[in-house]
């Protein structure tokens, strides 16, 4: 399952994200916001990563304005490997090579359609494993070290 939040500026993006979920079957949870009111971002990018780390969820998706905040909350949580992705590119490759469980999109920088061929890209990759799990396993370590 996948669990989704915005803040104000992925509102819009997160809604159509969730029409691209419910057509192609793909269970979600969306944890907000539920509005473009104004809120704060890692408020939603804790909330996403709460559930994962609980195994509620196995993936996540975070949107904001630029995808960079949600990001650097993300990537506190131990055991959440989260992008910003921007491109069909790095939607690829930070699965593939970086095996990570969340993404992050920024709204101001990505059209709707863009957004969701990200999404379907990240989905459809499988991380590599070989060299990438050596280095995968080094960060894991580095994570161990710093996060008690």
């Amino acid at each position: 399952m996948i669990v989704i939040g915005a803040d104000h500026g992925g509102f819009k993006y997160k809604e159509e994200i969730k029409k691209y979920l419910d057509e192609n079957g793909i269970e979600f949870e969306d944890i907000g916001t539920f509005s473009e009111e104004r809120t704060d971002f890692p408020i939603m990018a804790k909330a996403v990563c709460e559930k994962i780390q609980k195994g509620e969820a196995d993936k996540g998706i975070l949107i904001c304005r630029s995808g960079y905040g949600m990001a650097i909350v993300a990537n506190k949580f131990k055991g959440i490997y989260c992008a910003p992705v921007y491109s069909e590119e790095t939607a690829k490759f930070c699965r593939a090579h970086n095996n990570t469980n969340v993404i992050a999109l920024g709204a101001d920088y990505m059209n709707k359609n863009e957004a969701i061929s990200c999404l379907r890209i990240w989905l459809a990759t499988n991380f590599e494993g070989g060299r990438y799990e050596q280095r995968l396993n080094m960060i894991k370590e580095i994570e161990n070290e710093n996060m008690k």
